[in-house]
């Protein structure tokens, strides 16, 4: 088993026998700055960070082994820190946040080939993984309605969970996604979620978080993630999204509960080798952007604030509502009836000639995600584009 970290002198020696693929690939790079030239403000998603130097370090010098094997020990270093952070027993580090919904669902329902899954119908998993809950898991998706803070009605729930009966497939689990993508990175009460747990565990029915951004939840809310979790048997949470790390997710439940996932994870083509190299990252991420969270939902309201409380062009255009800015995600609404007849890919493609790149949603919806790599000074910046822009 090969877990050996490489020596400085070892590092030194493959610096300089790289440093000819560097030159390689440095027009390359220079490709990729056309892409996305220097001084670029990109707020289309917080997916969209770079590795910082910690981190490159860091998986430079990453201890690995053959995590199909199990025998990884940086893998098991992120896997046992999430489920500490999570309140969980037991971890698996998977490629993708679509990966981890997905093994989720196939552990939860593995003995059930009648196995229906409630989700919410503006969920992520409900729209943005291409049904493979279905596709790939055949697992019927029942949807019932998002309300606008992201949760699901617990009356309609109640209502959904199908009774014993051989006309009806099994209700066997809860998606719930925390914070909530579609509806603008809003969070979901502690009170919500107490009251959804005691309804599912009364109904022998098990809960499930899609966690992409459950850190930017514990945030918002001024609480230990364990809090925000306490009530779901797994949850899945995203390296990458808020974090910074280059890839990867790590789902967690219990014991029993992960080896079921290991099992789904490789059937699925995710079960990597040395992806100790990821997880370095992962755990740089924990340690340097984890705690700066805070920073990244101050400038997202600030720049709301910036548009609500203007009383000039960008009042007369656009709208937000600040009482939905809860994380680091703001959406912007643009007025039907705005003076220019403006609709929102025109203002983003505008706006992009002022080099701050946003993603539109519809011609009437704009999202702009703020992240590590964005100071107050691009804050600025995006507020000007944007006025520039309308």
């Amino acid at each position: 088993m090969a877990t050996s970290q490489p020596s400085q002198g070892e590092l030194v020696e493959a610096s300089t026998r790289f440093e000819a693929v560097a030159k390689k690939w440095s027009a390359k790079e220079k490709s990729a700055k056309q892409v996305r030239p220097e001084g670029i403000v990109d707020l289309r998603s917080d997916t969209v960070t770079t590795p910082t130097t910690a981190m490159r370090a860091a998986m430079a010098c990453a201890c690995v082994g053959d995590d199909v094997f199990g025998d990884d020990p940086t893998i098991w270093e992120i896997e046992e820190r999430i489920a500490t952070l999570m309140g969980k027993e037991a971890a698996i580090f998977v490629p993708t946040g679509t990966m981890g919904n997905l093994v989720s669902v196939m552990a939860h329902t593995y003995d059930a080939r009648d196995a229906e899954v409630i989700v919410g119908h503006h969920s992520h998993m409900c729209i943005y993984e291409q049904g493979g809950i279905a596709t790939v898991a055949h697992v019927h998706p029942r949807q019932l309605q998002n309300q606008p803070d992201g949760s699901i009605k617990l009356e309609d729930i109640e209502e959904a969970i199908r009774p014993v009966d051989d006309h009806f497939p099994t209700t066997k689990l809860v998606c719930v996604e925390n914070t909530h993508n579609k509806k603008g990175g809003l969070v979901l009460s502690l009170e919500y979620l107490d009251a959804l747990g005691e309804l599912l565990k009364s109904k022998n029915v098990k809960i499930h978080v899609d966690g992409a951004r459950v850190f930017a939840a514990a945030a918002a809310l001024d609480v230990p993630p364990s809090r925000v979790v306490s009530m779901a048997d797994s949850v899945s949470v995203c390296m990458s999204k808020a974090l910074g790390a280059p890839a990867g997710s790590v789902v967690v439940g219990d014991a029993a509960f992960i080896r079921r996932c290991r099992r789904a994870r490789k059937v699925l083509g995710g079960g990597m080798r040395q992806a100790g190299v990821l997880a370095a990252a992962a755990l740089v991420a924990l340690d340097e952007t984890l705690p700066r969270l805070k920073e990244d939902q101050r400038r997202a309201h600030a720049f709301a604030s910036a548009i609500a409380n203007d009383t000039g062009s960008l009042r007369s255009a656009l709208n937000v509502d600040l009482n939905a800015v809860h994380t680091n995600l703001v959406y912007v609404s643009v007025r039907p009836d705005n003076p220019a007849g403006l609709k929102a890919p025109a203002i983003i493609q505008t706006m992009r000639s002022h080099k701050v790149w946003a993603l539109p949603i519809s011609d009437y919806q704009m999202r702009f995600v703020f992240h590590h790599q964005v100071d107050d000074n691009a804050v600025d910046a995006a507020i000007a584009a944007l006025r520039a822009s309308v």
